[in-house]
């Protein structure tokens, strides 16, 4: 479920040949799965709980499978939306919050640290492999075959291991409180719509703003990602303000209120947002540097992004033995030291002519420290609460893990494009430009809404197309490309920022192993 995110990401362009779609109909298609995943994942946390987390597991199993079916033979954009984002979506969000129960009910103290360490490793592999396995197969066959193979999969896992799990008896009379689900899902929608879109849309200044009737909507004169976002927020206010009368009407809550006040909770759920927050921002970033600087394609990408997937697996698995000698808090600031070295060393290493040795220390450090915060903190998660509210906790986890990522990808996407913005605009229309005024005026008037992420011959051939001389176009491309290096350095800087802010949110964090 997280490799195909990934692969799909670096097969965009072979998807809208094959479908006859546009990137931006692709990228709606990534959207819309992060969104359902995000609006839906505490219902799918409570279905377990009425279902059982075992049938929840399989009846998630089906849903995926079919879901992968259908995109593996995908023949346009609106069947890649149903089968991929909706309805591999709707799979999700029933099994990752049962994964979790069924390891709180099947596992104890150190035994459970063990095993969310190796679920932290899987998961992690799982994100970083994806560009190295979607490449290769897109590359030499096609990229349909990742979809099928996942199909393949999940048939062996439901008739050979599905039936092998242990599951916890659960409370017969649990009902879903539908106004809960619809309050939830809408709260989550628009704050992770909000947040994905906002580098298109603008975070305070409207950018290329979203169109009803060609009527661009624009509040007040500002961006609508704002107020987007305040909506949802008022929306899940209202939300948690209903799960406190459920309880205490004696009713059963989509969410129990109380779990949001434990310590390890919100330690956790706040450092799980970090850890995704700032891989997602570094996978944004990673693809653009490669791809789009050193023309690497998207096998070479994958190949260049294995140190920090091979780093993650190892401790990932080394952090989860650690607990018997160090609480999971020294192991999860380990890790965030860890990540804001190997960001930093990776700053260093950014350079149109690229330095191997650098670069991989910096991946093989970041990933080490992922690895550590991976091995710890779904065990602090669901260690803070009684296996009875583990699908809630397992829900609350998801839905924090999949705000993370969209953040991550918002926020380092608008630091990438505004700096890059900056400084093209100020290099090619500054006092020491040698372009034509013409151009200079050119060039402002039409970065208004950003600047596009492009290579620099696609800069070069669009600046001839424009009927500049090969001497002018050449001076423009240059331009961009420092740029680029500027803007990819900030990203970085900024990253590495977050991770060394991220030590803030440590303080709750347990001394000890917990050992519910």
């Amino acid at each position: 479920m997280l490799l195909d995110s990934s692969v799909m990401n670096v097969s965009i362009s072979n998807i809208v040949a094959d479908l006859g779609t546009t990137v931006a109909g692709i990228q709606l298609a990534i959207t819309l799965y992060t969104l359902v995943m995000a609006a839906l994942m505490l219902t799918g946390g409570k279905l377990g709980d009425i279902w059982g987390r075992r049938k929840t597991f399989k009846y998630g199993l089906v849903i995926y499978g079919i879901g992968s079916l259908i995109t593996a033979f995908s023949l346009n954009l609106p069947m890649l939306l149903v089968g991929w984002s909706i309805i591999e979506g709707l799979g999700a969000v029933l099994v990752i919050p049962a994964i979790a129960a069924l390891i709180a009910a099947n596992y104890k103290g150190k035994d459970r640290a063990v095993v969310y360490g190796i679920l932290g490793a899987v998961s992690g592999a799982a994100v970083a492999l994806g560009p190295l396995i979607g490449g290769a197969v897109t590359t030499y066959a096609s990229w349909r075959y990742v979809f099928a193979a996942e199909t393949v999969a999940v048939l062996a896992i439901f008739f050979f291991f599905a039936n092998k799990i242990t599951d916890i008896v659960t409370a017969k009379n649990t009902k879903l409180d539908m106004p809960s689900v619809g309050l939830s899902a809408l709260g989550l929608f628009l704050v992770v719509l909000a947040i994905l879109q906002s580098k298109v849309w603008g975070w305070v200044k409207p950018m290329s703003a979203p169109e009803i009737n060609g009527q661009a909507i624009t509040p007040f004169g500002f961006s609508i990602v704002p107020f987007m976002i305040a909506l949802g927020v008022l929306v899940l206010w209202y939300f948690i303000g209903r799960q406190q009368k459920l309880k205490s009407v004696h009713k059963d809550p989509l969410l129990d209120p109380d779990s949001l006040k434990i310590p390890h909770m919100q330690s956790g759920l706040s450092n799980i947002t970090i850890q995704y927050l700032l891989t997602a921002g570094l996978f944004f970033v990673l693809p653009i540097y490669l791809q789009m600087v050193l023309g690497l394609d998207a096998l070479q990408t994958g190949l260049k992004i294995l140190p920090l997937s091979l780093a993650l697996v190892l401790f990932s698995i080394v952090g989860s033995r650690m607990v018997s000698r160090f609480p999971p808090k020294k192991i999860i600031v380990w890790g965030k030291f860890l990540i804001a070295a190997g960001m930093f060393i990776i700053l260093i290493a950014i350079d149109p002519q690229l330095s191997n040795f650098m670069f991989i220390i910096g991946m093989l450090t970041v990933g080490a420290g992922v690895g550590l915060m991976a091995s710890q903190i779904g065990n602090v998660i669901l260690s803070s609460v009684d296996d009875t509210r583990s699908s809630e906790a397992g829900g609350l986890q998801g839905t924090f893990q999949n705000l993370g990522m969209s953040v991550g990808t918002a926020l380092i996407g608008s630091v990438l494009i505004a700096s890059l913005t900056t400084s093209f605009v100020n290099a090619a229309s500054g006092p020491s430009s040698t372009l034509p005024a013409s151009v200079q005026s050119y060039i402002t008037d039409n970065s208004q809404a950003g600047i596009a992420v492009v290579t620099n011959k696609q800069v070069y051939d669009y600046s001839i197309s424009k009927g500049l001389t090969a001497s002018e176009s050449s001076s423009i491309s240059d331009y961009y490309l420092d740029a680029q290096m500027s803007s990819l350095k900030t990203s970085m800087l900024a990253l590495t920022f977050l991770a060394l802010l991220g030590l803030m949110f440590s303080k709750q964090l347990p001394n000890e192993l917990i050992k519910n």
